[in-house]
């Protein structure tokens, strides 16, 4: 593979520093509970004490979709980065959250109970999101600068925005708080029993980021270099889309549209590691984004008894100035 000493430092390190942040977010809240109620929960749960209840139904559901969304939105960040060989590509950025954020809109505001319920949001969030790849993959074929595809993002994104307003303009009360609720960003929405179809979903959009690191690793030489070498350019788009799709789709669905993480956390990698070979930066993005997120939530959850503030708010204020760096570092 190829890893430095200093590569193998930071990514011991990043380990490290999950589980033990882990903990410290199992802990901190509204109401305190000692690490060694937490191992008691983890152990040997006993449904006759409440803190433990609230370890097992509320803060590990919690914990698990932050380590979920960070390391899912990053991987699909470092994936279509590497694809439209733009550092400033991410599914936020190039609407495809947006994309997955009106089909759960449609989802919501229908008023249809099959569209409303779990798996119909779960279908929609997916569909929205590989539909609006498709999108801008087919864009991305018909233009030949890396700024024309980032406005036609962002263009994409306005009229997506444009339509979401309009359908909250003709939805009832009740859907409009759902849909407001939903569209600020949460971790707190899913239940221990959701679990188990997220975890899977994820891990399999995951596992499929590691087995196409070959042709990613030859993709940044660029696609007529790839094609020489034998790499199969339309189906390894198709399955970048795809993993796009259902990591995208699986946490929006469930946390609503979290913004830059996926935009700011492999640009970070990237600097740090200072590699090209996917099988690091894939890895690293993956425990990085993951810590991202946890420790976002626990500010958040230290924050709480003063004022709520919702995930996308406070990824969207730590990571557009880190954007923002990257920009100006790459100007000089």
């Amino acid at each position: 593979m190829g890893i430095t000493k200093k590569n193998s430092t930071i990514l011991i390190a990043l380990l490290i520093c999950i589980p033990v942040f882990a903990l410290i977010h199992l802990s901190v809240g509204q109401i305190d509970i000692s690490f060694q109620e937490i191992w008691r929960a983890l152990t040997n749960y006993d449904e006759h004490f409440v803190n433990e209840i609230i370890v097992s139904e509320i803060r590990i559901p919690r914990l698990s979709m932050a380590l979920l969304a960070g390391a899912s939105l990053s991987v699909v960040g470092l994936l279509m980065q590497t694809l439209f060989n733009n550092p400033l590509a991410g599914p936020y950025v190039l609407g495809i959250n947006s994309g997955s954020s009106l089909f759960v809109a449609l989802s919501i505001m229908t008023g249809v109970p099959f569209f409303a319920s779990d798996f119909g949001i779960i279908a929609n969030a997916l569909v929205g999101a590989f539909l609006f790849g498709l999108i801008i993959l087919f864009f991305s074929r018909l233009v030949r600068t890396q700024v024309a595809l980032l406005l036609i993002g962002l263009m994409l994104g306005a009229f997506i925005s444009a339509f979401v307003s309009f359908l909250q303009s003709a939805s009832d009360a009740q859907e409009l708080k759902v849909f407001t609720l939903w569209a600020l960003g949460s971790l707190q929405k899913v239940e221990s029993a959701q679990l188990p179809i997220i975890i899977l979903v994820s891990f399999i959009g995951m596992a499929g980021a590691f087995l196409i690191i070959k042709p990613l690793n030859i993709l940044v030489l660029g696609e007529n270099e790839a094609k020489l070498l034998g790499v199969n350019i339309k189906r390894v788009r198709l399955i970048i889309i795809s993993i796009t799709a259902i990591l995208t789709g699986i946490i929006t669905a469930f946390c609503g549209p979290i913004a830059f993480v996926g935009l700011a956390v492999p640009n970070l990698v990237r600097i740090l590691f200072k590699t090209q070979q996917h099988f690091i930066l894939i890895s690293a993005s993956l425990l990085m984004g993951a810590l991202f997120i946890l420790i976002c939530d626990i500010v958040i959850q230290l924050l709480e008894p003063h004022f709520l503030l919702p995930i996308n708010v406070l990824t969207s204020i730590i990571g557009a100035p880190m954007v923002i760096l990257f920009i100006l570092k790459r100007l000089k």
